[in-house]
């Protein structure tokens, strides 16, 4: 194992530990365990924030899936980099919102079962399996809300976990080829798909309530001092790891990378660099929800980290920022406010088409964004909030079209065009 990759284990280690034991100080050990054990029973359907059970609840929740990730990670022989890293750390925000240890694990088994088939190493299909865990909900739902005598909906729950993960493998390839690489959430694009499928059976069976939005708006310290918290680990390591100046010019040559998957920044060589990317992403956009007057609570949080997530996996301060003013104009433009729980969450997790941005330019990115909002907000009522990467979902479909357009345009254009 070299310095970089156990460096970043450290990280990790410290990051988990750091919400463990935030989490009993809040709530206190027998509390907390007890809240997270009764939260294995939510559905965990798009918009659930877990920090309504209890602040401590929820960082309790988001360490133990991030230690799942973690375990996996190590076991499966596979490097933490930069594609696990942002794996980990997507898990572990989504936590706040929807997933856990029950609905993750069975998502994780179908992959496994997978790769048996298809006679791969799980390693090499670890990435699907961590990111396949957007479709918790799934697992959870059928458990929990269809109203069956749990002797049944139980064993149901966890074969319609494993069947989605087992097909998950085959869907995620297909659907990278549509966009090509530029739509990060390329799981969460697979996930909507199946979940898409799913919700209508469901819907076929009336067994599918409507959405509902449990948004928190109370103020936590704990919570709100995260991010910055974390960032500003990362942004010390890197300087006392790689010295300032060479971190400076990691992050400045990380800037210059369009972030199309799949590119792992610290295959760059700026370990330094790259911490700082992702450091300073997360100081970003903490900043701007609290600027625009938003609140800190288990989705908002679920959204920066899968910001810093892809830090090291295909988003810049650079490729993010245009994609991101896109949803503000369209969020201004169409009446609605920008602390609103869609255009908030959109604004974050729009940042998935970054590498558009990053490949086309500015008003390429500016463009993808404001589309963007447009497809976020009627594609969760499409699979019914059951894949939680519903911004993946819409980023795959936007990200699609604009690659269509963009290769068809310069496949047409005259050659003499191409002249200099």
């Amino acid at each position: 194992m070299q310095r970089s990759e156990k460096l970043l284990y450290l990280l990790m280690v410290l990051l988990i530990t750091l919400l463990f034991i935030t989490a009993m100080a809040l709530e206190g050990p027998l509390e907390v365990v007890g809240q997270v054990v009764s939260l294995q029973r939510e559905s965990a359907r798009l918009i659930n924030d877990f920090t309504l059970y209890g602040v401590g609840t929820a960082l309790f929740n988001a360490a133990t899936v991030g230690t799942l990730g973690l375990v996996l990670v190590y076991f499966a022989t596979v490097s933490l980099s930069g594609p696990t890293l942002s794996a980990i750390l997507t898990m572990m925000g989504f936590a706040f919102f929807g997933n856990t240890l029950l609905n993750c694990t069975p998502l994780i088994l179908g992959v496994w079962l997978a790769s048996k088939l298809a006679r791969k190493t799980f390693g090499s299909y670890s990435l699907i399996a961590l990111f396949g865990t957007a479709l918790g909900p799934l697992v959870t739902y059928v458990m929990f809300s269809l109203g069956l005598p749990y002797a049944l909906s139980i064993p149901l729950g966890l074969v319609s976990g494993v069947a989605a993960g087992f097909i998950l493998p085959a869907v995620a390839g297909s659907m990278l080829q549509l966009h090509q690489g530029y739509n990060l959430y390329n799981v969460g694009f697979s996930c909507g798909f199946i979940g898409l499928f799913a919700a209508n059976l469901l819907l076929a069976s009336n067994k599918m309530q409507a959405i509902t939005i449990a948004w928190n708006t109370a103020y936590s310290l704990s919570l709100t001092l995260l991010v910055p918290v974390f960032s500003l680990a990362l942004i010390i390591t890197a300087i006392v790891v790689d010295k300032p100046k060479r971190s400076m010019q990691g992050l400045l040559a990380i800037q210059k990378l369009s972030g199309r998957l799949p590119y792992d920044f610290f295959d760059t060589g700026y370990f330094g660099g790259t911490l700082l990317n992702i450091g300073l992403l997360g100081l970003l956009y903490w900043t701007y929800v609290l600027v625009v007057g938003g609140v800190i609570n288990g989705p908002v949080i679920g959204g920066i980290f899968t910001i810093m997530a892809f830090g090291g996996f295909g988003k810049t301060l650079k490729n993010t920022t245009p994609v991101v003013v896109g949803v503000i104009l369209s969020t201004l433009l169409f009446g609605k406010s920008l602390t609103a729980p869609g255009p908030l969450l959109a604004a974050l997790f729009a940042t998935t088409l970054a590498p558009i941005a990053g490949q086309f330019g500015i008003i390429a990115g500016l463009l993808a964004g404001f589309i963007h909002l447009i497809m976020v907000e009627v594609t969760a009522s499409w699979h019914a909030g059951l894949d939680l990467y519903n911004n993946g979902f819409a980023g795959g479909l936007t990200a699609s079209l604009f690659i269509a357009i963009l290769q068809w345009y310069k496949t047409n254009r005259p050659k003499e065009d191409f002249t200099t």
